[in-house]
């Protein structure tokens, strides 16, 4: 007997690899095998698959039947490997077309009866597959939208196994019942952008908000700090209606994520995402993993927009230690036995804390009941390699008087100003690997063509010296003052930005 072929895709992180389902029967007791690495939820396919074929009119031979998931080395994990399984089993006997199988990527988890159930991580998986030069695609009817959201993809939504079957030359009876596939519920819904979360609901914050302009320029991460009720929470979740719209990759990117997650994808979101986990949370619920399949934490669903961690001093140590390498890296790698997840990690981070555990630190007219020892234990909680790699550090008292109108800066007239920052600094970098000030490599700052000269850099030179930044604090300073030198429209920063981007940097009083 010839063997025959079809396709799957295996995903690990978002990146997705073509997988070769041979399938061949012999003249032996008849069984039914699978092999090339399959974790447990794909073993069970076996029984997934003679249940479906039987339950469809398409009862699989009584021979000896082998499965063989090529590349063998690689660990395959999921029930999204059914659908091709079931076609190279089908196929043995010359029921279906083998050409047209060996030309087709066939992704979906089946029920018993036949169906075709929706599985998580279907937009990554067609895009691998086109990327590998197999754009033909069977995906289950739920996760159509998501797989034509890809670029050059031939897209077949199918309900049931007797449907594919069909798409492939079987002749099936026509008394044979196509299982229907009712509308599966998904956890999570598709994101909506808030329109009622507008800028100019902050009042008697101009400097705070100013700082927060700069900051979504230049792609900064920022340090809150203030007593409850300053206005913290607020102005974070204002940062991703101020930032510009995602451009097709970058939202196919967050797509991807928002796939893997398991969350139902529609189209494609232009709002920049905003994770905001609890202080609570694990360092697998931030970083991601899993003990078999790696999954995306917060720092990966946050890439390309804003991750944002409120009452950042009450978090464990080490899950804000865990951030400093994505800062750096711009991606996220988690190791496990037998393979690496690697994810995106190019996000925006945003900390908020209170001045001590009671929240009254040096605020005029409280009383704080914290000790002075309370006080420095709290504010050491975040690490100083982590503060280090903070660009503006922000400090917000609360609002003692109300003016007659609201802020006087909309969120669209910020993000007009936040566009045309970029863009200056998109057309200055138009020769190297970076797009925003938060970008540009430290060695480029200091000696590169657009090294800062005269007064400019006399002013940063003086506080190394003095010990006021660590050198990774002068490039921060350095990229926060071509930031504000970008929103006045300057070709370069004078000492009125430097010093500026200083005060940022210790921290701005309103």
């Amino acid at each position: 007997m010839i063997v025959v072929r079809t396709w799957a895709v295996a995903l690990t992180g978002l990146r997705g690899e073509l997988i070769e389902v041979e399938a061949d029967i012999t003249q032996h007791r008849p069984d039914f095998r699978l092999i090339g690495m399959p974790d447990k939820a794909l073993a069970e396919a076996v029984r997934r698959v003679t249940n479906a074929s039987e339950n469809s009119g398409l009862k699989l031979p009584d021979r000896r039947l082998t499965v063989n998931l090529l590349p063998a080395s690689l660990p395959k994990q999921g029930s999204g490997f059914d659908l091709a399984v079931a076609m190279a089993a089908l196929a043995t006997d010359g029921r279906v077309d083998p050409e047209s199988l060996a030309r087709t990527v066939h992704i979906g988890e089946l029920g018993l009866d036949g169906r075709i159930r929706a599985v998580p991580g279907v937009l990554p998986a067609v895009l691998a597959a086109v990327r590998a030069g197999r754009p033909r695609v069977v995906v289950p009817h739920e996760n159509r939208e998501e797989a034509e959201l890809v670029p050059g993809a031939e897209i077949i939504a199918a309900e049931n196994l007797a449907q594919v079957a069909r798409l492939h030359g079987a002749e099936l009876d026509d008394m044979v019942i196509e299982a229907p596939s009712p509308p599966i519920a998904r956890a999570i819904s598709e994101p909506r952008r808030d329109e009622s979360l507008d800028l100019s609901d902050v009042v008697g914050q101009p400097q705070s908000v100013d700082a927060l302009i700069v900051a979504a320029a230049g792609g900064h991460h920022v340090l809150m700090s203030g007593p409850p009720g300053a206005g913290k929470t607020m102005l974070a979740r204002r940062m991703p209606g101020i930032l510009p719209v995602l451009d097709d990759e970058a939202a196919l990117e967050v797509a991807s994520i928002r796939s893997l997650s398991g969350e139902r994808v529609t189209g494609l979101t232009r709002t920049p995402p905003f994770e905001a986990p609890h202080h609570s949370a694990t360092m697998v619920a931030l970083v991601g993993g899993g003990s078999r399949k790696a999954a995306p934490g917060a720092i990966a669903r946050a890439s390309r927009g804003v991750l944002f961690l409120d009452e950042v001093a009450e978090a464990p140590r080490s899950v804000l230690d865990a951030l400093r390498q994505p800062l750096e890296h711009g991606s996220i790698s988690i190791h496990r036995s037998g393979f690496t997840a690697s994810f995106p990690a190019r996000f925006q981070l945003v900390l908020a804390m209170n001045p001590c555990p009671c929240g009254e630190f040096g605020v005029a007219g409280a009383t704080c009941t914290c000790s002075p020892a309370d006080v420095r234990r709290y504010a050491g909680k975040i690490s100083g390699p982590l503060l280090d790699r903070v660009d503006i550090d922000l400090r917000l008292e609360r609002v003692s008087r109300l003016g007659e109108e609201g802020g006087s800066t909309t969120s669209a007239q910020a993000r007009e100003t936040v566009v045309q920052a970029r863009s200056r600094a998109a057309e200055r970098l138009a020769d190297t690997p970076w797009r925003t000030n938060a970008e540009v490599g430290g060695r480029w700052l200091r000696e590169g063509p657009r090294a800062l000269r005269g007064a400019a850099r006399r002013t940063l030179d003086s506080a190394l010296q003095r010990g006021l930044l660590t050198l990774r604090a002068y490039d921060r300073v350095t990229r926060v003052a071509w930031t504000i030198a970008d929103i006045e429209g300057r070709g370069t920063p004078n000492a009125a930005d430097v010093g500026r981007a200083l005060f940022l940097k210790k921290g701005v009083a309103r």
